[in-house]
């Protein structure tokens, strides 16, 4: 999978509370975690965001009796490198080197970030 669309603040949240299961997860069984981190949602609203993740490609939805089980379609991992990908190409050209630069050059880079940095390249 390529191309994803950005996920909001809550569908992420969402997504790292499935991630976090084994798959395949109810809306039922995210109410309740949910509700046991004293977040406390109503069904139509995990419904509804569920539903939009199944349109933007992130989960599947199969029907067993009169709820859906959902399995992720990426794993975190994928989607955190996709986003980076969004973020290189949107920002920087696609160049990991422009964003490095931009990094340095607006002092957000640590001597400890640079040696760092040099290590692990010079292990590639």
């Amino acid at each position: 999978m390529n191309q994803v669309q950005k996920l909001s603040d809550t569908e992420k949240e969402l997504m790292e509370a499935i991630w976090a299961c084994t798959p395949p997860v109810t809306s039922t069984e995210l109410l309740s975690m949910f509700a046991q981190k004293g977040r406390e949602w109503k069904a139509q609203t995990v419904s509804t965001f569920l539903s939009r993740l199944v349109d933007k490609g992130i989960l599947t939805a199969t029907k067993h009796g009169r709820s859906n089980q959902y399995v992720p379609r990426i794993s975190p991992e994928e989607y955190k490198l996709l986003e980076t990908q969004h973020v290189l190409d949107g920002l920087y050209q696609g160049s990991i080197k422009n964003l490095i630069s931009a990094m340095y050059d607006g002092d957000k880079l640590s001597d400890q970030d640079i040696n760092e940095l040099k290590k692990w390249f010079s292990e590639k």
